[in-house]
């Protein structure tokens, strides 16, 4: 079965950085578009990131432009979320999603960003 487990994540103080990992398996992950999400407390869940099946093309929510970079691995089925210059707001538990399995979500990374 599709699973998706998300790792990386941690406190952090504004301005730094943190790259998150989502290991895949159960599907053919290299045919499969994948995003990261996140859900900040109270606020319904965002897309942030996503990125070709092939990692040639990717897009950003406008809040993170500039400042977070997607990528994967697709010989170890792996997708990540390089994460620079945190702010506060980015303060939210982080989820990698596969546009082919889109129902299917692990359990997420918790990234914290506070002085």
């Amino acid at each position: 079965q599709v699973q998706l487990v998300e790792s990386g994540g941690g406190l952090v103080q504004p301005g730094g950085s943190l790259r998150l990992s989502c290991a895949a398996s159960g599907f053919t992950f290299s045919v499969s578009g994948m995003r990261w999400y996140r859900q900040a407390p109270g606020k319904e869940r965002e897309l942030v990131a996503r990125i070709s099946s092939g990692g040639r093309i990717t897009n950003y929510d406008d809040s993170v432009k500039g400042r977070f970079t997607i990528s994967r691995d697709n010989a170890n089925d792996m997708v990540y979320l390089q994460m620079n210059s945190l702010k506060p707001e980015d303060t939210a538990v982080y989820y990698c999603n596969a546009q082919l399995f889109s129902t299917k979500w692990g359990p997420g990374t918790q990234v914290t960003v506070s002085s």
